[in-house]
């Protein structure tokens, strides 16, 4: 199945290529996790990367479910929250169906998604370990630098910021952030009051995520 929507070839957000705008996901899945968490989150990146990168993505995302086929209309799409995950067979298979065809998953551990959501990926990539994402890797090195990898945001157990991911073909696929809070720095300062140099660190590395995500296709 081939993606319904246009990857970007080319290292440079030109205008040309970017005349329809394009829209991220919100990925909703089941299990009674809060899917729905960071409220705020992807709207400041969309503005941020707007801002920054000069793509013209739409002010806000779409939450789709993780079964439905309109998943196949986003290029980047983001799932995130603390609790449990759920992905029945047919969901697995259209999310490993999405990867395979060009899609990009970000999965964004906010403290308490990772032992549920470890369990659920060996459904749709059995063969395919997560695997740490090395410091040299592309995604870390877009407009942004990150030589060390992923930034800190907020403290959960003493434990590093890790990036690990699964490749699909020698393309990555699906980038899981952990023991980072990515989109806790990406939501409004009022919410967590952060520091604004920390909320810069996860917008510019959030940036990289959506420059890699439209130019590595």
């Amino acid at each position: 199945m081939r993606l319904h929507f246009i990857l970007i070839p080319a290292l440079v957000f030109c205008a040309a290529s970017l005349q329809a705008q394009l829209k991220i996901g919100k990925l909703k899945y089941n299990g009674g996790g809060d899917w729905y968490a960071n409220k705020t989150a992807l709207p400041n990146l969309i503005r941020f990367c707007n801002n920054e990168l000069g793509t013209r993505l739409q002010d806000e995302e779409d939450v789709v479910e993780v079964g439905s086929p309109s998943i196949f209309s986003y290029p980047y799409l983001y799932m995130t929250g603390h609790g449990n995950v759920v992905f029945s067979p047919a969901e697995a298979e259209n999310l490993k169906r999405y990867l395979m065809a060009g899609g990009f998953l970000h999965v964004d551990d906010n403290y308490g998604l990772d032992k549920f959501f470890r369990v659920e990926i060996k459904k749709i990539f059995p063969e395919s370990p997560l695997v740490e994402i090395p410091f040299t890797h592309p995604i870390y090195h877009q407009k942004f630098e990150f030589p060390n990898g992923l930034p800190k945001i907020h403290e959960h157990d003493g434990k590093p910021a890790q990036g690990f991911g699964i490749f699909y073909q020698g393309r990555l696929v699906l980038f899981y952030s952990y023991e980072c809070d990515l989109g806790n720095g990406w939501e409004d300062q009022r919410i967590y009051n952060d520091p604004e140099s920390k909320r810069q660190e996860a917008l510019k590395m959030g940036a990289n995520l959506i420059s890699f995500c439209f130019t590595s296709q």
